[in-house]
């Protein structure tokens, strides 16, 4: 049903350009007809506004893989490092809450888990949203930030690296089976802040599938039952990307490639100090303005990866 859904909404703003379009052209030739000027402000801004949402719509054409148009899980793990990688992991958090805020998309938090002193070990979100998976497979990789760092008293310049996970959602029960004899499940309590925020029951669940090792952990939560499907919804995307690599290295493998199908390369760079530059080292997109990508506006890398994939052979 929400395919259904998403191929209406598809041929519905196909066809409300095409008859914009032939209602500006039909309009455009009667003023010509007629000798009228006055109506050419107008129609350069209704062509302008055609020729805009017909470029976003063709980029969109771009995502044509099976689970672009899907939602997607993300997860933003710290590097080592402690505090610094902590603080970074949470900036990466923040920013992509508000790319999804950006662009309109419901996020939920499935599980945080907190720095010691500062920052995040690890975060999981749920943005849902048409072509969430497309864009931010984007985003799949280490983020690795130079700053001068706020928790160095000699305000020393620092490195820290984060990793980002990117999981397409899945959408029906039978996509992807997992035996609930090869789940390994412990309840535990919630950690927190301390005080009253302490969890007096054990609401936290820890999946853990056996045949694979994936470990998945859900304390978001207060309700025990809501922390499990939230970690079985987390445990079943990364069973399904699993299935996508083998696919892709049994691909290569026929097509006599090499393809590295680890995530722990360095995808983008993200400089504070002594300059400021955000670049990203696949496509070579970057900006000086750092305060607006950590403020979620990431789409111009976004776009140039994905500009870069086209013409590949699928």
């Amino acid at each position: 049903m929400q395919r259904l859904s998403t191929a209406r909404d598809h041929a519905s703003t196909w066809r409300g350009l095409e008859r914009r379009a032939r209602d500006l052209s039909e309009l455009l030739a009667m003023a010509i007809a007629e000798g009228d000027e006055s109506i050419e402000p107008a129609a350069a801004a209704d062509l302008a506004a055609i020729e805009n949402e017909l470029q976003a719509r063709e980029f969109e054409l771009q995502l044509s893989g099976p689970y672009d148009q899907r939602s997607a899980i993300l997860a933003v793990h710290a590097g080592a490092g402690g505090t610094e990688s902590q603080d970074w992991a949470e900036m990466l958090f923040r920013m992509y809450l508000r790319w999804a805020e950006r662009r309109g998309y419901s996020t939920e938090v499935l599980d945080v888990t907190e720095g010691e002193e500062a920052g995040i070990k690890s975060a999981t979100i749920e943005i849902a949203g048409p072509y969430a998976y497309g864009y931010l497979q984007s985003e799949r990789g280490v983020h690795r930030l130079v700053r001068q760092s706020p928790f160095d008293s000699s305000h020393a310049r620092h490195t820290s690296f984060a990793k980002v996970e990117v999981l397409p959602e899945v959408e029906s029960m039978g996509e992807v089976t997992v035996n609930p004899d090869d789940v390994k499940i412990d309840v535990f309590r919630s950690s927190g802040a301390g005080g009253q925020n302490v969890q007096k029951n054990s609401t936290a669940v820890r999946l853990t599938h056996i045949p694979t090792g994936i470990v998945v952990t859900c304390q978001n939560e207060r309700s025990q039952g809501r922390n499990r499907g939230s970690a079985m919804k987390v445990l079943e995307s990364r069973l399904l990307e699993i299935e996508l690599n083998r696919r892709e290295e049994e691909k290569a493998r026929l097509k006599g490639q090499h393809v590295d199908m680890a995530f722990g390369s360095q995808i983008r760079n993200y400089v504070l100090h002594p300059y400021k530059m955000v670049k990203d080292l696949r496509t070579g997109c970057e900006t000086s303005d750092t305060t607006a990508v950590l403020d979620g506006a990431i789409d111009g890398f976004i776009e140039a990866y994905l500009k870069s994939r086209v013409g590949e052979e699928a």
